[in-house]
């Protein structure tokens, strides 16, 4: 058997943990938005088209911010398409995704959505065929309580309060080739500049994002982000980050090196920040916005990425997960939470059937996928500061990383309340960990609330429509607690999460 130990104290403290770590992502996409979220005619819709079972289950993943229209579709989208009658609005033919986009579903129905989701909006403008004019006129649109063209049109459309989005996106990876009107970085980094300048001068209390690159692994990495940093950097309050995990070997133990890498990107993003601002000699500190990320590998074929015959919201991207995939969506929420200094916001991409937590029928059911299991944990017990642990662990080596952790881990405790969570995944294949916690400042005699680990014999297991709850969380029996020490045992490919109330 294994043996870790993890010590922490509560005055040793990494940073407030932002509830907008836990974010999810909608984009007009094959099946995410129609057949997804909004499905007039089902069963379970409300008035307004709403899919009653989806809106259930997105309640209980516990998202706190979602991102909205895009992605790729945001890059060729007219944001004046998606308002006003819906027998008014125009079919158009989405470039990035091969499909046909009835305007249906658009701002106001969103925002509709998210209201009843409570829910916040995360929105996006298009850098790709548009630009700072176009993005004021929809800031106005939505934000300006009235008065003007925009603000009054908004009204007219049966929206009398403004909708006060506060989180907005410039634009969406500028610099991929895939991308509609892709952007160099110099080229991006004006527009950027430029587009949040503007939106500023509407709203001075906006929060804005920059697009960095696309994936770690693309050419232009890094020299990305420190040339549209160093044009944008005054007007902004976040770069991006993008990441999606493979196990293209069918290896879980190089697959698992894919959270080390995550760790790697983060910190080299941040210290690229660090480096304009250095130059710039300012001490303020641009943060993360992880917006895209989540396990995608198996959808990727032609047939997964582009409709046929623009075709409307066809099955697109749809990864069945299994529980090796939420082991590894598991990991990363520990990854982002241990770098809760600098990521502040991260989008879960997407939310329903594209590369979803959530998966439908049309016209049928829907459940829980694999992965939808450790967001929904993260996000319900996910509140406070999180902690700077000493951690002892054994681990192993690949040909890329020559220490791997067994024990992946991460400590909060919430001041408010007195109690701490210890999130641990336990990456040996094959042993059980026997691990010792000592929790310092939390209280002398702790009590266990509960301890539930995510585990399955099968790494390839799925959930299904047939199986809803074959991969889903279980209480872990071998957990005790005396005085400030915890002592867990946690099986082999394990991910557990440990609440505790101070005493």
């Amino acid at each position: 058997m294994l043996s870790a130990s993890i010590y922490a104290d509560t005055n040793f403290v990494i940073s407030p943990l932002d509830r907008r770590l836990f974010g999810t992502f909608v984009e007009h996409l094959g099946r995410c938005v129609y057949g997804g979220i909004y499905e007039p005619g089902h069963p379970t819709a409300d008035a307004q088209g709403f899919r009653g079972d989806v809106m259930a289950l997105t309640r209980e993943l516990g998202p706190t911010i979602v991102r909205y229209p895009g992605g790729n579709f945001l890059s060729g989208y007219n944001w004046e398409d998606g308002v006003g009658p819906k027998d008014q609005r125009p079919t158009k033919l989405d470039l990035a995704w091969g499909t046909t986009e009835t305007n249906e579903f658009g701002t106001n129905e969103f925002i509709d959505w998210c209201r009843a989701a409570d829910i916040e909006p995360m929105f996006a403008v298009n850098l790709g065929t548009r630009g700072a004019d176009e993005a004021r006129c929809f800031l106005e649109y939505c934000n300006h309580p009235g008065g003007s063209h925009y603000s009054d049109l908004r009204r007219a459309h049966g929206y009398e309060a403004p909708h006060d989005i506060k989180f907005w996106c410039l634009g969406n990876e500028m610099d991929g080739p895939w991308q509609i009107c892709q952007k160099t970085a110099n080229e991006y980094g004006r527009i950027a500049q430029e587009t949040a300048k503007a939106m500023r001068m509407l709203d001075r209390s906006l929060t804005l994002a920059a697009c960095g690159s696309s994936q770690r692994e693309m050419p232009t990495y890094a020299a990305w982000e420190h040339e549209v940093l160093n044009q944008c950097f005054n007007q902004v309050d976040f770069i991006s980050l993008h990441a999606y995990f493979k196990n293209e070997a069918d290896d879980i133990e190089t697959y698992f090196t894919s959270l080390e890498d995550l760790n790697f990107f983060i910190k080299e993003v941040a210290a690229i920040a660090d480096t304009v601002a250095s130059q710039k000699r300012s001490t303020k500190r641009i943060m993360l916005s992880l917006d895209e990320w989540n396990v995608w590998y198996k959808a990727r074929t032609p047939a997964d990425l582009k409709g046929v015959d623009w075709a409307k919201a066809p099955p697109l991207l749809e990864e069945i997960y299994t529980f090796e995939d939420a082991l590894i969506v598991g990991g990363a929420l520990i990854v982002m939470m241990n770098n809760a200094d600098r990521v502040k916001t991260a989008c879960l991409a997407q939310l329903v059937n594209v590369i979803g937590a959530i998966f439908t029928e049309t016209g049928g059911p829907a459940w829980r996928q694999t992965i939808f299991h450790p967001f929904a944990l993260a996000s319900r017990v996910g509140h406070g500061v999180v902690l700077q642990p000493r951690v002892q662990t054994e681990g192993y080596a690949t040909a890329a990383h020559p220490f791997v952790p067994y024990l992946l881990s991460t400590v909060l405790h919430n001041p408010e309340t007195g109690e701490a969570v210890v999130f641990a995944l336990n990456r040996s294949t094959k042993e059980e960990m026997d691990l010792q916690i000592d929790l310092r400042g939390v209280g002398e005699r702790l009590e266990l609330r509960a301890a539930t680990e995510l585990h399955h014999a099968d790494l390839k297991a799925i959930n299904s429509k047939a199986a809803p709850d074959e991969v889903s969380p279980k209480a872990n029996a071998q957990v005790s607690v005396e005085g400030s020490r915890v002592q867990a045992r946690l099986k082999p490919q394990s991910w557990n999460v440990i609440h505790l109330a101070g005493g």
